[in-house]
């Protein structure tokens, strides 16, 4: 199927060449029926609490933000799946409605798979139910520590663990220094589950500390803060 950007808005699909990943590539390619490539700007709405739950997708570039809304309006991060994960995969549990938004934090390229496909998919092909098995063990992971971390640790501490997290999904190897996108402090907040004034006030203290720099893209000294983490 062409590679396509897809503006669901207006439901209007236009072909673009997008950067071709080996790996995605080798994964997905004996999906010759119900797969898409689309590619969204930075900001774009995937898809939204409450439409129908008919797909799973796998992340080619960029980051997706997972999030809930409540009856009151009020946001929750959930996760921030970048390259090689999956999103989406209630769909194939019998969940009818989508019950979570996936918005891109910068331009993203994402493979779309109808249900149908990835269930009969995941029966014939081992290597890909076992990264789809591995990619949903992590996040099971991900999620338990989060809650521990929203129980026990305070607001600081979640915020520089946070930052570390969103460094390693830019940067596959140990380094001390990683880049990510800058982020808005309301979308930390809603991550970190405090205010946006806490997350300003936090981020200036990292930044007098030498914890993290701003060139464009937020540079975080990972060794650093990773010692903060540990080390009250």
């Amino acid at each position: 199927m062409a590679r396509s950007t897809w503006k669901k808005s207006k439901g209007v699909a236009s072909v673009k060449r997008a950067r071709v990943d080996p790996y995605v590539t080798k994964l997905l390619e004996k999906i010759t029926v119900g797969k898409q490539e689309l590619s969204f700007p930075k900001n774009e709405k995937i898809f939204r609490q409450g439409e129908p739950a008919d797909s799973v997708y796998f992340i080619q570039t960029g980051r997706i933000k997972i999030a809930v809304v409540s009856a009151t309006g009020k946001e929750a991060v959930l996760a921030m799946p970048g390259p090689h994960d999956f999103f989406g995969e209630g769909s194939l549990v019998k969940q009818s409605l989508r019950i979570s938004t996936a918005t891109t934090l910068e331009p993203s390229t994402v493979f779309r798979v109808e249900k149908r496909a990835m269930i009969r998919s995941l029966q014939e092909q081992p290597e890909l139910s076992e990264k789809f098995m591995a990619s949903l063990l992590t996040r099971n992971i991900d999620l338990e520590e989060d809650l521990c971390d929203q129980l026990f640790n305070h607001s600081e501490k979640r915020l520089a663990r946070v930052l570390l997290k969103l460094a390693r999904l830019r940067e596959h190897d140990v380094a001390l220094d990683a880049s990510i996108p800058v982020l808005s402090h309301e979308t930390l907040a809603e991550m970190v589950g405090t205010t946006r004034s806490r997350i300003t006030h936090f981020m200036n203290k990292f930044r007098t500390m030498g914890l993290i720099e701003y060139n464009g893209e937020l540079r975080i000294r990972t060794e650093l803060l990773t010692d903060l983490v540990l080390h009250d």
